[in-house]
């Protein structure tokens, strides 16, 4: 969860400063909560919809997923399980959870993920992010399957890394991380197979990143934007915040009258895959469409 630090490119802050590396997820899940996030709960449907296609034309019975810039697994979380974002905010409001130690909720955690994991089809999901107690929290949760603690925008994968990624079939991030960070995204997709995965991300209007997409081109694969409504990511926390986004996304050729104007960040799904596998989303298996969530 980071996003463009003001007046100055490629540099970067956190929301979570808090939060995000706390040794569970309660703080990070009723903050996102408390701060009006959505990307998730409208991107996933998107990111599940590419993945059959994805398995449909490499006739694929299982898929490796790498949920990149991972924070505790909550892109995880909503592929893998019957689950949406909304019941995930409801667990955590319960104050139930308000004096049990961090063993104990993830305890609790991997007996509730254990219990909703979807069957079909079967996913092996590689966490990677720089906060070491959020990646060690979704790997015991049962989130990832593993997890790595790497700053790829520094440096290169790690043989471990290097060996995950050279089996995955899709990367997956929500909220601009990829779009900003141009050299972790090169790194990711040097360590991918010859057969390079397709890559879904749902970057803020205005942070699209062209150093990204050149990145993703120069790897063979073709950019597209999903022909879905921009959708809500968070709401603006000032008005000084909301005019720097909508003077961001107008720069980026966006019209943000009744988008960034309605006093919420939106996103858009993002896709890149090789050029020999563009078929069209409108006949993709599973329909890519935005839901309103409460």
């Amino acid at each position: 969860m980071t996003e463009l630090s003001d007046g100055a490119k490629g540099g970067f802050v956190t929301i979570f400063d808090d939060t995000y590396n706390q040794p569970d997820c309660r703080a990070y899940f009723r903050m996102m909560d408390a701060l009006g996030y959505r990307n998730q709960h409208h991107a996933v449907v998107a990111f599940r919809a590419g993945l059959a296609e994805l398995m449909r034309l490499r006739g694929l019975c299982s898929a490796r997923i790498v949920d990149f810039a991972s924070s505790y697994g909550i892109v995880s979380a909503l592929m893998g399980h019957d689950l949406t974002l909304a019941q995930v905010f409801d667990r955590y409001r319960a104050p139930g959870f308000d004096g049990l130690d961090a063993p104990e909720v993830i305890r609790q955690d991997r007996a509730w993920f254990d219990s909703i994991r979807r069957a079909a089809p079967p996913m092996r999901f590689v966490g990677i992010d720089v906060a070491p107690n959020a990646v060690a929290y979704g790997t015991a949760a049962g989130l990832f399957d593993t997890g790595f603690v790497e700053d790829l925008q520094e440096n290169a994968a790690s043989p471990a890394l290097a060996a995950e990624l050279a089996e995955c079939d899709m990367i997956v991030e929500c909220g601009s991380v990829a779009q900003l960070m141009p050299d972790a995204l090169d790194r990711l997709l040097a360590a991918a197979g010859p057969r390079k995965p397709w890559v879904m991300t749902s970057p803020i209007r205005g942070n699209e990143g062209p150093e990204a997409a050149e990145v993703l081109r120069a790897h063979g694969l073709v950019v597209e934007r999903l022909p879905i409504p921009p959708f809500i990511h968070r709401r603006f926390e000032s008005a000084d915040e909301q005019a720097r986004a909508i003077a961001n996304a107008r720069a980026q050729g966006h019209d943000t009258e009744g988008v960034e104007t309605t006093g919420h960040f939106h996103a858009q799904v993002l896709l890149a895959r090789p050029a020999d596998e563009l078929s069209n989303p409108a006949d993709w298996p599973r329909p890519v469409q935005v839901a309103p969530m409460g």
